[in-house]
């Protein structure tokens, strides 16, 4: 009998156990590691929550199969595997956990950056349109009828497919969702759904892909901050019905040096939100700024600054310096921390007023100072929460109650141009507010 090779046999048995390795590992990751809620009951019966997993499985599979770019948008679900994150730090993708998307409940959000859904597949379907606001002008006043939120339902389980539309301001916009007089009411749970109370305004985000219940999925990566924007998501239209009755009263000045201003004015716009931005500071558009966004969709083209507002808590020592790193001048710093702090720069001949703002029980105020005399002025204001707008193709934060917040720094008459405004005595909320210490004045009114 001839001698066998042992070399021949070794390398043999070595092909063969790692064959019956990679089995193995395929075998455990397809049928065993799996968390999700579609093996049998101990009963032999698929149970509620089963079913309902078996059709989130069918809606991804469709959505896989059409190559629609979904990604879980689930705040509850999202929660849940943030907080699970921070006990297990970078294991959310490695080690996915969840139980059916965390909670079981029977309503899931998706969004959905595409145009439309096409593929219902024996799920009931209602959709929700509107106009389309990118197409929306001075000149034409609604755009085309596009898909805003779909409702697929299936065996009394809800999933809320949100669509996402790119702005010209680099964002992703969303729709909010209203039922027209012919919808079905009962459709749906409408108020536990996580998005349709109002508009929105998202910025991009890098999705990862991980495997949930047994179902691969993509999320945010960054969970948290996701979950902050949406939050905080709340965002305005422009009001061009408006603006396009108030601009045929008062024609908007065409001239050369009016339109050189509107240039300068959306590079220093645009230069300030980056700079902020990069402080992670929020701010709004404020006093005439925010009044030209109300009032004409654009700006004042005889104010000759940019107004915007930031809350006192959110001040940061550098600002001076980023600012300053971004090629503007310092013009005036007045006030202090505690008090009435304002900061004015300069960027080609035009002046960029930040307002530093101050809560005080129901009331919010900033302050103001004239620097020949020490004296101190108060701007008071109700109290409002911010929200996304949209201005020279830049997404900025404007307060929500937008005409209350009008109102009080220009009183009723606020939709009559005034050229000649002394800001010491003009606005309607202002007030007297006593005299800096001369002592102090060398440190608390800086010009320069």
């Amino acid at each position: 009998m001839p001698r066998v090779n042992r070399t021949v046999v070794l390398s043999l048995l070595i092909v063969s156990s790692s064959v019956f390795l990679l089995f193995q590992l395929y075998y455990y990751r397809k049928y065993v590691s799996k968390p999700g809620p579609h093996i049998l009951s101990q009963t032999g019966h698929l149970t509620a929550s089963d079913v309902q997993w078996q059709t989130l499985r069918k809606f991804l599979a469709l959505a896989q199969r059409f190559r629609l770019p979904l990604f879980l948008a689930d705040t509850v679900s999202l929660t849940l595997l943030s907080e699970d994150a921070l006990r297990q730090r970078d294991r959310l993708v490695r080690e996915p956990h969840c139980t059916f998307l965390c909670t079981g409940r029977p309503i899931t959000s998706f969004t959905l950056h595409a145009n439309l859904w096409k593929y219902d597949k024996g799920f009931q379907v209602l959709q929700v349109r509107g106009d389309d606001p990118r197409l929306a002008s001075l000149d034409i006043l609604s755009g085309q009828d596009i898909p805003l939120h779909f409702l697929l339902r299936l065996q009394d389980y809800i999933i809320q497919v949100v669509f996402l539309y790119e702005r010209s301001g680099n964002y992703l916009w969303f729709g909010a969702l209203r039922l027209k007089g012919d919808m079905d009411r009962s459709f749906a749970p409408f108020t536990q759904l996580d998005f349709g109370r109002h508009a929105g305004a998202l910025n991009r985000q890098e999705l990862v892909l991980t495997v949930l219940d047994g179902l691969d999925v993509r999320i945010p990566r960054n969970i948290t901050r996701f979950l902050y924007e949406q939050r905080h998501a709340r965002f305005l239209e422009c009001r061009y019905r408006d603006a396009r009755n108030f601009l045929q009263l008062y024609p908007d000045d065409s001239s050369s040096a009016a339109l050189d201003f509107r240039r300068k004015v959306k590079s220093l716009l645009h230069l300030a939100a980056q700079t902020l931005a990069q402080l992670d500071v929020p701010f709004w558009l404020s006093s005439g700024t925010c009044l030209g966004w109300f009032r004409q969709c654009s700006i004042i083209s005889y104010s000759r600054d940019v107004d915007i507002g930031i809350f006192v808590v959110d001040f940061r020592p550098d600002i001076i310096s980023a600012f300053r790193n971004a090629g503007l001048t310092l013009k005036h710093k007045f006030g202090k921390v505690e008090d009435s702090l304002e900061l004015s720069f300069l960027r080609d001949d035009i002046k960029l007023d930040i307002f530093f703002f101050y809560e005080d029980r129901d009331i919010v105020w900033n302050g103001g100072t004239q620097a020949k005399s020490g004296r101190k002025f108060k701007y008071v204001f109700p109290r409002f929460s911010l929200c996304w707008a949209e201005l020279l193709d830049l997404k900025v934060r404007v307060p929500c109650d937008t005409l209350d917040y009008v109102t009080a720094n220009y009183g009723s008459t606020w939709s009559v141009p005034v050229r000649s405004w002394d800001w010491k005595s003009s606005p309607s909320n202002v007030q007297e507010n006593g005299v800096w210490p001369a002592a102090e004045w060398e440190e608390l009114i800086q010009v320069y």
